[in-house]
């Protein structure tokens, strides 16, 4: 025990809790004691009798753990027989089992890209293909959810990548939808790209003999397709990781993939016990109608879009709200549990449920019943459209960001209701007052600053000169309570000075970005000094997997600046704001009669 440690270690529990974000390690309900509506066990393979038998029988003959790694003898032959029935299975020439799906992902991603590659990633993406993309080095380009004609944009930018991956879910698994797989295989068909497939949750469910989504075909033959991962733990009831592809993809992994050399394999029962449920789920049609049915049923009767996998997401806002309603839904005896950030985005906490095959009609229409009158945001709303929060960011002070947000605050407003808040106001000037003053009869709203200090300083040490702190938990706070109040409009969000500057000994603005997550447009100078100043802040927006969707150059125009940062920040909305004189409301309208802005702060075509 270590006091110091610990007691920094209870600060930051704390402060979780503060933010309704604590976590504790839930046990599975004992079958039979609750209505499964959580686990991923989506064809209830896990206690299959054939499944059983198989695990049992590879602990007798094999022993309990794989001993070492594959390559230094360690498991068994069921790991090959498992390989070689997924890929005839799937269509395809090999795969090579990995002890996690986790570390499938890893080392796929790590072995097909490195640095000069470039990987353009669905803002949905699973946690374990984003670190992937951090330990790879390669150039990363996220684009917002299924949205292709961003991901051209960022295509295009990476045209002089070595190699470029389009990262993907076939079914995502906290909204439960499904990605555009033809369309994205024809745009990498065009650009010269390969597509990674996570199968995870599409396996066993989706496709005609559950063989999934990215299962290529005469009608949409995926010719771009370059790997799948297929998850054991989730509709094959098991545990471990495939990756599925051709031959000299395995061979390739088998010399480079470290998440599979450097670690002990799969234990032999879960070997076995794969290649038993394998050919389980081949067959298992009945099952796979029966679960399609009880989704159906489900999404009927909230009055929902029905999925093409599994999961139905009942997105009810406040961490709080979500966790209240899962467990009296628990104590009723329907095993469903909340999911909140950073999982999910602040603001769209959600209750997670997932159907099985062997829900019975009754329990699917009993938990209905209890979800109907409860009072959540519209169905439509998704994770991919929540919140519609912007966040104006500036590569240092006096830039003009103040003035940036007044126009992007009339534009929004001209389509919907629009809240500006700055949650750090340093100086004696207030940039409320002043964008309120340039918004003049838009009907934009204002909140108050969380923390306003008189030295115009950054805020840490503004805060400083004023005795005070600032807590970056209530700053987190502020934000969650905000954007679910603006959920029908706009948050407009102005940071103080660069995107670096500190909150406190620990936290820069950028750390609060990478987890609240608005859409960021980015504002710099147009004249000497922007090229370096632009390009480290978009090198460190994007090593936080944050991608601005504009960028606002303030000033006189300077056309070759404006080229330069096009070309080498591969954005394709870069726009160029005059300094206003006089400085007015009509300025101001009178410019955005002539340059219109869409809701993602790009001027419209």
């Amino acid at each position: 025990m270590n006091p110091l440690l610990d007691g920094a270690l209870q600060e930051e529990i704390d402060a979780l809790q503060a933010r309704g974000l604590e976590r504790r390690v839930a046990p599975s309900v004992a079958s039979g004691t609750a209505f499964d509506f959580t686990s991923n066990d989506y064809l209830e393979l896990s206690r299959h009798p054939a499944v059983l038998s198989a695990a049992a029988q590879a602990l007798q003959e094999f022993g309990a753990g794989a001993r070492s790694s594959r390559l230094l003898g360690g498991g068994c032959v069921w790991e090959q027989r498992a390989e070689e029935s997924l890929a005839d299975w799937l269509g395809a020439e090999a795969a090579l089992l990995f002890p996690t799906g986790y570390q499938a992902n890893l080392g796929l991603i790590t072995t097909l890209a490195r640095a000069g590659d470039a990987l353009l990633c669905d803002s949905l993406i699973h946690a374990s293909m984003i670190d992937a993309c951090r330990l790879s080095k390669a150039k990363k380009h996220v684009y917002d959810h299924n949205d292709l004609s961003q991901l051209e944009g960022h295509l295009v930018a990476a045209a002089g990548a070595r190699r470029r991956l389009v990262l993907v879910e076939s079914i995502y698994s906290m909204d439960g939808d499904s990605a555009p797989l033809s369309k994205l295989n024809e745009l990498c068909i065009k650009h010269d790209a390969w597509l990674v497939v996570d199968e995870a949750h599409a396996i066993g469910v989706c496709g005609e003999h559950g063989e999934g989504l990215a299962f290529p075909t005469r009608e949409h033959p995926l010719e771009r397709l370059a790997a799948r991962v297929v998850t054991g733990g989730k509709a094959l009831g098991c545990a471990g990781g495939f990756v599925v592809g051709s031959k000299p993809l395995r061979t390739l992994l088998i010399h480079a993939a470290r998440s599979f050399i450097f670690t002990t394999g799969i234990a032999p029962a879960i070997a076995a016990a794969l290649h038993a449920a394998i050919g389980v789920a081949r067959q298992a049609d009945q099952e796979r109608a029966q679960l399609r049915a009880s989704v159906s049923a489900l999404a009927q009767a909230l009055q929902r879009d029905i999925p093409r996998g599994p999961i139905l997401p009942f997105v009810v806002g406040g961490n709080d709200s979500a966790m209240e309603l899962a467990q009296r839904l628990q104590a009723d005896g329907f095993d469903v549990r909340a999911v909140r950030p950073p999982t999910v985005p602040a603001g769209s906490a959600r209750l997670r449920i997932v159907l099985h095959s062997g829900n019975t009609q009754e329990a699917v229409g009993n938990l209905a019943a209890k979800l109907i009158d409860h009072p959540v945001p519209p169905a439509s709303v998704k994770s991919a459209s929540l919140p519609r929060a912007f966040a104006i960011v500036g590569t240092d002070t006096d830039i003009g960001k103040t003035v940036a947000s007044a126009v992007v605050a009339r534009a929004l407003a001209q389509n919907a209701p629009v809240t500006y808040w700055k949650p750090v106001q340093t100086g004696d000037d207030s940039d409320t007052e002043t964008v309120r003053t340039l918004t003049e009869g838009t009907g934009v709203s204002f909140d108050c600053p969380v923390y306003a200090f008189p030295l115009p300083a950054s805020p840490h040490e503004a805060a400083a000169a004023a005795q005070e702190s600032i807590c970056f938990d209530s700053l987190l706070a502020a934000y969650s309570n905000r954007v679910h109040a603006a959920r029908d409009g706009a948050l407009l969000i102005e940071l103080a000075g660069g995107l670096l500057v500190p909150y406190d000994d620990q936290h820069t603005q950028a750390d609060w970005l990478a987890i609240t997550r608005p859409r960021i447009l980015l504002v710099a100078r147009s004249g000497l000094g922007t090229l370096n100043h632009t390009l480290l802040t978009l090198e460190a927006l994007r090593s936080r997997g944050l991608e601005p969707e504009a960028l606002i150059l303030v000033g006189a125009s300077h056309p070759s600046n404006r080229e330069t940062l096009k070309r080498r920040s591969g954005l394709a909305n870069v726009i160029e704001l005059p300094l206003f004189e006089p400085l007015s409301p009509h300025a101001l309208q009178s410019w955005l009669d002539e340059h219109p802005l869409d809701f993602k702060g790009a001027t419209k075509p």
